[in-house]
């Protein structure tokens, strides 16, 4: 019994150690990228500049909107947690063959807690874009 045990915890180690299929970058330096997509397009839509934020948008989002304009206008009426949040954390992310989903806990203008699923795009350039926002209630309010 105990062979079996030990063979199923280094399977385990070693499936782990495996990088995602598709993912040129090494999780933790996508993870960063991705943060940093994120966290500019943040900055832009504080500094109301609609055309850094839409820039940040994947194509597909960018020929659905056309132009930053509609774009800002949308944000700014469905998302006001992430439009004008007080704080921004974030928290877990899950990269699956050129995708990824970052999770970011916001508090809302409002003091409204509220979980952020951002769905990010692999580029072919090796940029990450932000492919959709998912808005869900918060697990919790602790920020």
């Amino acid at each position: 019994m105990r062979p079996i045990i030990s063979g199923l915890f280094a399977l385990v180690l070693v499936a782990a150690a495996i990088p995602p299929a598709a993912a040129e970058e090494a999780p933790g330096t996508a993870q960063g990228a991705i943060r940093g997509v994120i966290e500019r397009q943040l900055q832009a839509f504080q500094q109301d500049d609609g055309a850094a934020a839409f820039s940040y948008a994947s194509p597909m989002i960018q020929r659905q909107f056309r132009t930053a304009e509609r774009f800002m206008t949308m944000v700014r009426r469905g998302y006001p947690s992430v439009y004008r949040p007080q704080s921004v954390e974030f928290r877990g992310i899950e990269f699956n063959e050129g995708y990824a989903v970052q999770e970011v806990f916001f508090l809302g203008p409002d003091g409204r807690p509220e979980l952020a699923l951002y769905f990010m795009e692999l580029q072919e350039d090796g940029s990450w874009k932000i492919n959709g926002v998912r808005m869900t209630a918060a697990p919790d309010a602790i920020i």
